[in-house]
């Protein structure tokens, strides 16, 4: 018998698994139950070994707006609504998370002129406008890139919207990885770092993801230019935090989401161009 399970016989692949719940449970709304021999499902994650499934969990969350991107685009609603109702989807299931620490970075970044003052105002809860002007463009730029890819590669838009939902949570550690926290005392401070085994079964689970998108409609070179792009994007955004704060954030892991997400479906947008 397992102890640390209460009881619960040990079988293989139950880390992971509790893992993916745990990722689910802290990126998005869905109600997730707590799993048979599972730990308390309200602990502070464990961010040492949680990260490892983490582009799987961006690919469930992501799936429901891959079908009414896909079903949208099938009953004739247009490209422009069918992209808007599956962004919608994804802001929803995961509760603007990511929209809300691009917002607080946006903020902080360009109204701030201290390293102390960055960090005060990404800590405030309103939205100035640099944070209203980033969340405005993101999702335009979301959006957009969802609808010309519906135009131009039909419903394989939706195999790109999966992708890109791995991709860029995968890419969205650089932060933690590369930087130290900028708050001591703050969240990315006390859940730890992804250890060298996490990072590669993240990095395994995203290349499976990317040859699955391959006969599923995405070309060979535009599923290599989104995993470029969206890591290009990630250590540009790493690069302006340890220059603006100096560290890392909660906020700043939310934001890197996003502008690899979008530089991701840029990228496919370029590679697909008539």
């Amino acid at each position: 018998m397992d102890r640390q399970t209460g009881g619960e016989a040990d079988w293989p692949g139950r880390g992971a698994l509790y893992d993916l719940a745990g990722c689910l449970r802290f990126y998005s709304r869905l109600p997730v139950p707590q799993l048979p021999g599972e730990p308390d499902p309200h602990r502070s994650p464990d961010f040492t070994t949680l990260p490892r499934m983490l582009p799987l969990a961006g690919l469930i969350l992501a799936l429901p707006a891959a079908l009414i991107l896909a079903a949208a685009w099938w009953i004739g609603l247009g490209p422009f609504l069918a992209a808007t109702l599956a962004v919608t989807v994804m802001v929803v299931a995961t509760g603007a998370l990511h929209e809300d620490g691009l917002a607080d970075v946006a903020d902080g970044f360009g109204g701030g002129t201290t390293r102390e003052r960055r960090l005060e105002i990404m800590r405030d809860s309103r939205i100035g406008a640099f944070g209203g002007a980033a969340l405005v463009l993101a999702l335009a730029l979301r959006i957009g890139a969802l609808a010309t890819l519906l135009d131009r590669t039909g419903h394989a838009a939706a195999t790109a919207l999966l992708l890109a939902a791995a991709v860029s949570r995968l890419a969205a550690l650089a932060p933690m990885v590369l930087l130290p926290p900028a708050r001591p005392g703050g969240l990315s401070a006390s859940v730890g770092r992804p250890n060298r085994a996490s990072l590669t079964v993240a990095l395994g689970i995203c290349l499976v993801v990317a040859l699955f998108a391959v006969p599923l409609g995405l070309p060979v070179h535009g599923v290599a230019l989104m995993i470029l792009f969206a890591g290009l994007a990630a250590l540009a955004l790493t690069r302006l935090a340890r220059r603006k704060i100096g560290g890392q954030t909660g906020d700043v892991i939310g934001a890197c989401q996003q502008v690899s997400e979008i530089a991701a479906l840029l990228a496919l947008v370029a590679a697909v161009a008539d």
